[in-house]
């Protein structure tokens, strides 16, 4: 009866991780994915409460407290500034837990039985193994993200020299120890020789490809717990962990797509450094033209179409409250409004998406790029708010430009263009905006919060 009360928990578990992760696919049912997920996850852990495996209940429930309280604040209190770095440590955590249960169940059996069999050895080390990588790789990427530690590439002579050593060290290990399992020094170096290498493989990567590498090292944790589902016989980790692993893979391809980017180049391409390339300016410009708020809420409140592109400095800003009452009083006065969200806006994938929903925008006035791009040709105003490059035309026409290639909002392409921005700093990638030097093209500077109050004031007054 406990048998069947389990497989039947884990198999409703699974189901609703599916329907979870369908839910996710479409902004108006996310909100009912993540709560069919959380359901799913409540599920798995009152089937595996009941396994007849725990002998001390003190133990578990600890671990789910403490959990609680590490998890809550980490859900609640983060702002949405943040929350690609929470993501890099709630990364951490599940590698984490991943890589312990693994080296419980080897040091178990080792003193129980002697050795392991080798299938059971090779789940233990492949979640070890990558578990391990993901704990230093996701420590180094939240680091990166929070700026505790440099944005820009570190590297040095003959880096990746050094990581094919670690890397082939740590694989020589792991393929030791399943022929002879019985020799816990070779096991913990391998734990050691993992971690330097997660750490290692991130640290050259710019904060421009940060999202990528926590996407690939989701998949990375995610393929840990399938391995852990194997090596302790549990099949909703085999399945979760699947899950987990292939969505985190397909989600960081789809990223370097929508970036141009290959992994290889992603993880060795030093993209995001140092180097501030100034794009070639589209009209020979050699300034910017500033623009008065007055000015400004002349064109927006005459515009018959807006398209605003919302970015990194929206966020920061907290600004989506704002945004969206600017574009209600637009359409008071009959003009249309939509909103262009680029995949890689923002430092995760669905940030815009996400504020902007919290701000109660339409979802049916969320355009991806594919959709809004032949639009800016009619639009009269293009609105970037903190954007920078996601709308930078030399990803076009520059092949010096280290974002040569990547697919771009064409804000360049409308009647007239308005940045809002605090200053003249570079964007994630490193380089200048041409687009900040187009004729068409015209700069409000300042925190866009307060930019996009004083112009709802103003238009009130047009």
């Amino acid at each position: 009866m406990r048998d069947l009360f389990i497989n039947a928990s884990y198999l409703g578990a699974s189901a609703l991780f599916i329907l979870g992760l369908r839910s996710m696919t479409r902004p108006e049912a996310a909100r009912r994915g993540m709560q069919q997920a959380a359901l799913g996850m409540l599920f798995a852990i009152v089937g595996t409460m009941v396994s007849a495996e725990i002998v001390d209940y003190r133990f578990a429930i600890g671990g789910m407290v403490l959990g609680t309280v590490i998890g809550y604040p980490l859900g609640m209190w983060v702002p949405m500034t943040a929350m690609p770095q929470r993501i890099a440590i709630s990364l951490t955590f599940s590698a984490l837990a991943a890589t312990l249960v693994g080296i419980a169940e080897y040091y178990t059996d080792i003193t129980d039985h002697g050795t392991l069999e080798r299938f059971k050895m090779g789940a233990i080390g492949f979640e070890v193994l990558l578990g391990s990588i993901t704990v230093g790789g996701t420590l180094v990427a939240a680091g990166k993200l929070q700026e505790w530690l440099p944005s820009k590439p570190l590297t040095y002579r003959g880096q990746n020299l050094f990581n094919a050593l670690v890397a082939a060290l740590t694989i020589g290990l792991f393929i030791y120890l399943v022929v002879n399992p019985a020799n816990p020094a070779a096991f913990a170096l391998m734990i050691a020789g993992a971690v330097v290498l997660g750490v290692m493989l991130v640290l050259p990567i710019g904060g421009a490809d940060m999202p990528v590498v926590v996407a690939l090292l989701n998949s990375y944790s995610g393929l840990a717990a399938c391995a852990t589902g194997f090596a302790i016989d549990n099949q909703i980790l085999i399945i979760s962990g699947a899950l987990d692993g292939a969505s985190g893979f397909i989600l960081s391809m789809l990223m370097s797509k929508a970036m141009n980017r290959s992994f290889s180049n992603v993880l060795f391409g030093a993209f995001g450094s140092e180097t501030k390339a100034v794009a070639s300016k589209s009209s020979g410009e050699t300034s910017v033209s500033p623009i008065s708020l007055e000015d400004a809420a002349m064109q927006l409140g005459y515009a018959q179409l807006v398209i605003v592109i919302p970015g990194y400095g929206m966020a920061v800003a907290q600004a989506q409250h704002a945004v969206r009452e600017l574009g209600e009083i637009i359409e008071k006065r009959g003009g249309e409004v939509k909103y262009a969200v680029h995949p890689v806006a923002g430092r995760m994938p669905g940030h815009m998406n996400v504020l902007l929903a919290e701000a109660d925008v339409p979802y049916d006035k969320l355009y991806d790029m594919e959709e809004i791009n032949s639009e800016f040709e009619r639009a009269d105003v293009a609105l970037v708010i903190g954007a920078n490059d996601v709308v930078n035309p030399a990803a076009r026409s520059d092949k010096s430009s280290p974002i040569y290639g990547m697919p771009i909002l064409d804000a360049d392409k409308a009647k007239s263009v308005i940045v809002l921005k605090r200053g003249m700093a570079a964007g994630f990638a490193g380089i200048e905006n041409a687009l900040f030097y187009d004729k068409r093209c015209r700069m409000l500077f300042g925190d866009a919060k307060i930019s996009l109050t004083g112009l709802i004031g103003e238009i009130k007054n047009v």
